[in-house]
């Protein structure tokens, strides 16, 4: 009895050793290289990209994809053993005859391409002011950059392309199709990037974005266009995180209460003013389809026909979650700090204070 108790043990702890080996084995040869440089067409060289804010799950994730590496779950645990890791954005000549601890080593180095540049696209700016920046950037006519922008086919062909443009963006009344859509971020391109290829990067990392919330998204009472509109919205009515919250629970009230959405920002957009500028009765009067003001002669209700702004991951989330409370009216004074209250009275009572107190907010 002993000695079949024995022979048991000794095979489980056999096989034990036997799978630990293996295990460790799978583990280091998922960390060379995948292909070798005499390998015909199977080997591979790899223009990579890590853009500002990407994670080092994201990092492993996109050099699987390319493949670079064998085995992505390696990858993550490769990573957690590296304590003094620290990823660097930029753009990185890689090929598969690399050693995943090879890879790792030139991303962590930020030994960048050099023909390559940053861009930083900032959140809450209009496309315009994205062609402006991409004008400066790369020597292209702004011209030129609105042709390929407001080109049709082109913009048919991006909506065969990516899942969350939709026929929505084809309305006529739209100043520009892909205006909310191009992602704010700093991304590295090459110097010579053609403007098509700088539209879709951008894109792609919108997608990024909105797959995270796909679910969510999917979920609402609201098209992927509207809800891209709302946060549009909120992230130039908003300032902090919990009061683009509080900001989309106002606006929502008020969609179901079925009047106008009442929103400066949107009638900014729909007269071609920035925020420096002010704001004439003629303004709000204006008849066109971003106007949300209660003056809008075309007084329709609901929201505008598009974003008017690229919003910020910040208030996408505030757009899908928002706060729950019974306010229709806010305002913010100069120091940021945003005022809710129920009624229009509150509200005026409110703005007359700031005023009095020298915190009311003005453009100079």
């Amino acid at each position: 009895m002993k000695k079949k108790i024995l022979i048991i043990v000794t095979a489980i702890f056999s096989f034990f050793v036997i799978g630990l080996i293996g295990l460790v084995v799978f583990y280091n040869s998922s960390l060379g290289p995948t292909k070798v440089k005499g390998d015909g067409t199977k080997y591979k060289e790899v223009t990579f990209v890590v853009e500002s804010g990407t994670t080092s799950r994201t990092v492993i994730d996109n050099l699987y994809k390319e493949e670079l590496i064998s085995n992505k779950y390696v990858g993550y645990v490769y990573l957690k053993l590296q304590d003094d890791f620290i990823l660097q954005a930029g753009v990185y000549e890689l090929d598969s005859s690399m050693s995943l601890e090879k890879i790792i080593k030139i991303i962590g180095s930020g030994k960048v391409v050099d023909n390559s540049i940053s861009v930083t696209f900032i959140e809450g700016k209009r496309l315009t002011d994205y062609v402006k920046v991409i004008s400066e950037k790369f020597g292209y006519s702004e011209d030129e950059i609105l042709q390929v922008l407001t080109d049709e086919a082109y913009i048919k062909e991006l909506i065969d392309e990516y899942w969350f443009l939709t026929e929505d963006i084809l309305d006529g009344r739209l100043y520009y199709a892909l205006e909310g859509y191009l992602a704010p971020n700093t991304y590295f391109f090459d110097q010579n990037a053609s403007i098509k290829s700088i539209i879709e990067k951008m894109l792609d990392a919108t997608g990024i974005l909105l797959e995270e919330h796909k679910d969510a998204i999917s979920d609402s009472d609201y098209t992927i266009h509207q809800m891209i509109t709302m946060a549009s919205i909120v992230e130039q009515e908003g300032t902090t995180a919990s009061d683009r919250k509080g900001v989309a629970g106002v606006w929502y009230n008020r969609l179901e209460n079925g009047g106008t959405l009442g929103s400066d920002v949107t009638s900014y957009y729909g007269v071609g003013k920035t925020f420096k500028d002010e704001l004439s009765e003629k303004d709000l009067m204006n008849c066109n389809p971003y106007n949300t003001s209660a003056l809008n002669t075309c007084a329709f209700s609901g929201l505008p026909v598009g974003p008017i702004c690229s919003p910020s991951s910040s208030a996408l989330v505030a757009s899908l979650e928002p706060e729950e409370h019974d306010y229709y009216f806010f305002v913010a004074d100069k120091n940021g700090k945003t005022y809710f209250t129920k009624t229009n009275a509150e509200h005026q009572a409110i703005i007359a204070e700031l005023k009095k107190q020298g915190l009311w907010f003005v453009y100079e």
